[in-house]
């Protein structure tokens, strides 16, 4: 039970933090500002931020129509649930 909690509170925190991320990028992007690299995002989604980045994706439509960034963007999502489904296969 304790590494579901765990496990529940590195995706919520990490979303949070991608899903922020993901807001002060559209921002600056509006702004005329530096922008935040793709790979700085990919990385948060990585870590396990991707949840966040797909609320963020739809919400604020950032991200969502460039082909290339959804490409690395669902592969990272298939990476994530593929892990889990062979934890879980193990239990």
């Amino acid at each position: 039970m304790r590494v579901n909690i765990t496990v529940a509170g590195v995706y919520g925190l990490m979303s949070l933090i991608t899903f922020v991320a993901y807001y002060l990028d559209k921002r600056a992007a509006r702004l005329g500002r530096p922008r935040t690299p793709e790979v700085t995002l990919h990385v948060l989604e990585i870590f396990g931020g991707w949840p966040g980045a797909l609320v963020a994706q739809r919400l604020i439509r950032h991200k969502n129509a460039k082909l290339s960034y959804q490409f690395v963007f669902w592969v990272i999502v298939m990476v994530h649930v593929a892990g889990w489904a062979m934890v879980w296969k193990q239990t």
